[in-house]
């Protein structure tokens, strides 16, 4: 956050407290109604489209291909549970946008982005009646979204986005300092934006768990515990080959492929560098008493993040929890990931300061889980699209966490690409353009860590951009934290 001052030991000491019993795992994912597992796949199958990754992405396409063409036959392959990765471990904020934001739509498709903004609203309101229609039990609340100001620039940012917002047509309410302390109470708020359309907020694995079963219900059939080693030609059709939990070799033909590994390593050479894969890391609380919750008010339920360059984002569960994430965005070298970064001691007690820092009224809460997770990002924040083999594999990478709903419209763009149709999302400068790749490394590390650098230096000096970020901005690229 932009106006943090350096925490003082007391408040690390009350942060340790607050962490000392929280269990090293996913909230979402720690649930009695999780799933039980499916078997890998065995022998040599065939399936008229094979979907590779068992999250929002993947899960979407299946969905949306036996919707869209109920006589091929679909195969989801996940190599761990489907929802497990990003799809089951993030904030749940499920916005319209399709761009990573506004500002980033603006910046990159100004001449369509009313386009790209009409199509993100009824995406969204698609999902919703999806998750009605199927019966996904995953806590939908259509409450909005705030964006708080922590320091004086930031509510002079704020006020110039509303503008734009609202020129644009959109309906915002730009609100002061007492205004948005009215709605949530924290004596670090000097001003907020809320908008009540753009955002809905899910529980995220619970969505993923309804899409599996909806997939199933309509004769998808899912392997887990399947990893897809390689897609090969054979006589001009795709063959996805295999290895399950246990060693054992399996593969599948198919008429189409759809690549959806969000920031795993791509399956295609071209991708290796179109993504990186950065850890998010997460906590939340144990249940607020009606007292602590009357502290804070909060009666809204918005989604809430600040708008620092290294930011929170936090939202209230379904049992009034406060769920608490963001702020550093960590890569390691080599796009290295691992289960044992998904805990960071450093990072976890950063963010309990915080959060004590925002609601000094609920000191003495305990952090019940604390859990990290890896998403991918692209140089330009939003989710890029393609095709290789003569069209039969298809690809959308690059969300940057803010895949929730968008990966259900990246499902149509895909579905659209490997069927050769020709659609408005297709003719999009978004879909038919890619960004630039990211260097190898080391340039790569370097590169990033210089941004991150950057990033929190303009986060205190009044949002100031230095030569390497303004450098960044002249050619389109970035690190989003």
């Amino acid at each position: 956050m932009s106006a943090r001052s350096r925490v003082p030991t007391a408040a690390s000491a009350a942060a340790g407290a607050a962490l000392a019993d929280a269990s090293p795992s996913v909230f979402w994912l720690d649930d009695p109604d999780r799933p039980e597992p499916l078997p890998p796949l065995s022998g040599r199958q065939h399936a008229d489209l094979v979907v590779v990754g068992g999250g929002y992405t993947g899960l979407w396409t299946a969905l949306r291909s036996v919707e869209r063409y109920p006589d091929a036959s679909v195969m989801v392959l996940e190599a761990g549970r489907c929802g497990n990765e990003a799809s089951g471990r993030n904030g749940g904020f499920a916005a319209a946008s399709l761009t990573h934001g506004f500002g980033n739509g603006l910046a990159r498709w100004p001449d369509e982005l009313d386009t790209l903004d009409r199509l993100g609203a009824q995406n969204l309101a698609d999902l919703a009646a999806d998750v009605d229609r199927y019966g996904i039990d995953c806590h939908l609340e259509a409450t909005g979204a705030l964006d708080v100001a922590l320091a004086p620039w930031q509510v002079e940012e704020l006020a110039e986005y509303a503008d734009e917002l609202t020129a644009r047509g959109h309906q915002v309410q730009l609100l002061s300092g007492e205004q948005t302390r009215k709605r949530v109470d924290s004596p670090t708020y000097l001003g907020g934006l809320y908008d009540a359309a753009g955002t809905v907020m899910v529980e995220p694995a619970r969505l993923a768990w309804g899409l599996r079963r909806a997939c199933l219900e309509r004769g998808v059939v899912i392997h887990e515990g399947t990893r897809v080693t390689a897609v090969a030609d054979e006589r001009g059709r795709p063959v996805v080959h295999t290895v399950s939990r246990d060693g054992v070799a399996a593969a599948v033909r198919a008429d189409r492929v759809a690549l959806a590994t969000n920031a795993f390593r791509p399956l295609l050479r071209r991708l290796r560098l179109m993504t990186v894969p950065v850890y998010d890391h997460v906590l939340v609380t144990e249940p607020l008493s009606e007292a602590q919750l009357a502290s804070i008010g909060w009666s809204g339920r918005e989604g809430i993040g600040d708008v620092a360059n290294q930011f929170h984002y936090y939202r209230l569960t379904r049992d009034n929890r406060i769920l608490w994430g963001g702020y550093d965005a960590v890569y390691h070298y080599g796009s290295r990931i691992d289960r044992s970064l998904e805990q960071s001691a450093s990072t976890h007690a950063t963010l309990a300061e915080h959060f004590l820092e925002t609601f000094p009224q609920l000191q003495g809460i305990r952090f019940t889980h604390r859990w990290g997770g890896v998403i991918d990002t692209c140089t330009r924040f939003s989710a890029f699209f393609g095709t290789a083999r003569h069209g039969r594999v298809g690809y959308a990478l690059g969300y940057t966490g803010l895949g929730v709903a968008a990966t259900r419209f990246g499902a149509d763009v895909m579905l659209d690409l490997l069927h050769g149709e020709t659609t408005e999302r297709t003719e999009l400068e978004m879909v038919r353009s890619t960004p630039l790749p990211f260097p190898p490394e080391p340039a790569r590390a370097l590169g990033i860590n210089l941004t991150r650098w950057s990033l929190a230096r303009a986060d205190r000096n009044q949002g100031r951009r230095n030569s390497w970020l303004r450098t960044l901005d002249r050619f389109g690229l970035g690190f989003d934290s």
